[in-house]
């Protein structure tokens, strides 16, 4: 199993990972304005001829591209990874030209300095690379992993990180039952609900800081600015870490509703999506079902809180539209059923991800 381990690096490296990062927009930006101009050729009797050019293209082109421009900070394979990176973002969006990365200024790009597997290492208790060691805070213990390719990255209070991925012997810990199975419906009172009644209260992360992070934007004190939203980010992402273990753990398939944040975001409620972190909460559930050797799929959820999920009709007293969002329990008229909105919309989700596996949930 392949898995990405980031770790902090050392405030004292700052100096040197951001003459790296300057050198590597400088390889970024050359290979930017080479491929622009370089798009469309005129051949003589023929007319433009255009070129697609590849990574291995690129490389060939700019080998020589530290000893050109004196880039004795960065090292070989860093280059080669620049220019792979760029090569694969222009096939990507389909441009022959990508933004400039501008090392300085209001508007200055994150640092980034990428490597491949084998250029560094772990020595002497620190990471060794282009010659140089780098102190980091070891929470995983890195001695004991082999590092493949990763890179150095930079947030935005300048602190730097090791991002690296790594191979891991850890077979996937199937539940003992491997039959449970949860639905799962995102809200925002309540993050999530779960089939089985568990619910994840949402926390106002955003809102309990807003007033300071208000203040501080009027002081124009970008540096706490800054601070409070990593505070933010932190905290919101810790809260969902724990849940989504936990589920992962508990249950053998995991069903998720298809709610979409970025419709919701243009509404008034754009604030509250934002500060629940659906999209988080989904990646989290996802890469950790892998891991974990979980089934988890995500489910369109139309209809999910109109119809019962005892009975599996729509009774005229379901919740409906926006003038129903205020409904958060009701009775089902057909069958007698109370329902809370948003469990009921749980186990309707769970039924329908029962239906997408050829075998049912005992199959895994």
């Amino acid at each position: 199993m392949i898995k990405t381990l980031s770790v902090r690096v050392r405030d004292k490296h700052a100096k040197r990972l951001n003459q790296m990062a300057f050198e590597v927009n400088q390889v970024w930006n050359a290979v930017n304005a080479f491929t622009s101009d370089m798009t469309a050729i005129p051949v003589p009797g023929v007319g433009y001829v255009y070129c697609r050019w590849s990574a291995f293209d690129l490389q060939k082109q700019f080998k020589s591209i530290r000893k050109a421009r004196d880039l004795n900070a960065t090292h070989s394979t860093t280059v080669q990874e620049v220019i792979a990176e760029h090569a694969k973002a222009r096939k990507q969006h389909k441009r022959s030209k990508l933004r400039w990365r501008v090392s300085s200024g209001s508007k200055r790009s994150l640092g980034w300095v990428p490597f491949k597997a084998g250029s560094a290492k772990w020595k002497n208790g620190q990471v060794y690379f282009n010659g140089h060691y780098f102190k980091v805070w070891d929470s995983y213990g890195l001695s004991q992993y082999e590092f493949r390719a990763g890179e150095f990255s930079q947030d935005a209070r300048g602190r730097w990180y090791l991002n690296v991925a790594v191979k891991v012997d850890e077979k996937p810990r199937y539940h003992p039952d491997g039959v449970k199975a949860v639905g799962i419906d995102l809200g925002l009172k309540d993050v999530a609900t779960c089939s089985n009644g568990e619910k994840l209260q949402a926390k106002r992360f955003y809102r309990e800081l807003e007033k300071k992070l208000a203040v501080a934007q009027r002081a124009n004190n970008k540096r706490q600015v800054k601070t409070i939203h990593a505070k933010i980010k932190n905290r919101r992402k810790d809260f969902l870490h724990k849940f989504s273990t936990k589920l992962t753990k508990d249950n053998g398939a995991i069903f998720v509703g298809d709610v979409s944040s970025q419709k919701l975001v243009k509404t008034k409620m754009a604030k509250s999506v934002l500060d629940a972190g659906w999209g988080m909460l989904k990646t989290q559930l996802q890469y950790k079902a892998i891991a974990q050797g979980v089934w988890f799929e995500v489910i369109d959820e139309r209809y999910t809180t109109q119809v019962c999920s005892c009975c599996g009709s729509i009774s005229d007293n379901s919740p409906k539209g926006r003038t129903g969002l205020g409904i958060r329990e009701w009775v089902c008229v057909e069958c007698g059923t109370h329902h809370d909105r948003d469990i009921n919309s749980a186990k309707n989700i769970l039924a329908l991800g029962h239906k997408r596996l050829a075998g049912g949930v005992p199959c895994l």
